[in-house]
């Protein structure tokens, strides 16, 4: 069986943000067993499994990102849409716009220090959406 659940995140600032508990709260009762795919519909933001416990992995991530694409690369052409908008379409690319998790036992099957994280490359992105497929 395929359900399908439409998540919509609230605004978040540029950033690595942890939102495990946003997907469980959306997706309510898992299936015993299956696969769930998470996939973000916009192409300025990213998702990715890492580390939950420590913040400061998140900080780490914002800045080495920053370092590997910074804004305002002079030969940037597409730039329409401010000095953040291709740096985050690279960014997005790097890290990818879905994850796969199994369901064991009614529960996602994340590791013990690991967390569903919105990988937020704009400056003001806006309310992100997800579309969460779970296959049981």
């Amino acid at each position: 069986m395929i359900t399908q659940t439409r998540i919509q995140l609230p605004d978040f600032p540029r950033g690595f943000h942890l939102i495990t508990e946003f997907v469980l709260e959306a997706l309510g009762k898992l299936p015993s067993k299956g696969l769930l795919t998470l996939f973000i519909q916009h192409t300025s933001a990213g998702l990715t499994i890492n580390e939950n416990a420590d913040p400061d992995v998140r900080v780490d991530f914002e800045s080495v990102f920053n370092k590997l694409v910074p804004e305002n690369m002079p030969f940037l052409t597409h730039t329409l849409e401010g000095p953040d908008d291709m740096p985050a379409h690279i960014k997005a690319a790097l890290v990818g716009t879905t994850v796969t998790i199994p369901i064991v036992d009614g529960r996602l099957a994340l590791g013990t220090w690991q967390g569903i994280f919105l990988c937020e490359f704009r400056n003001r992105g806006g309310n992100r959406k997800i579309l969460a497929t779970i296959v049981s």
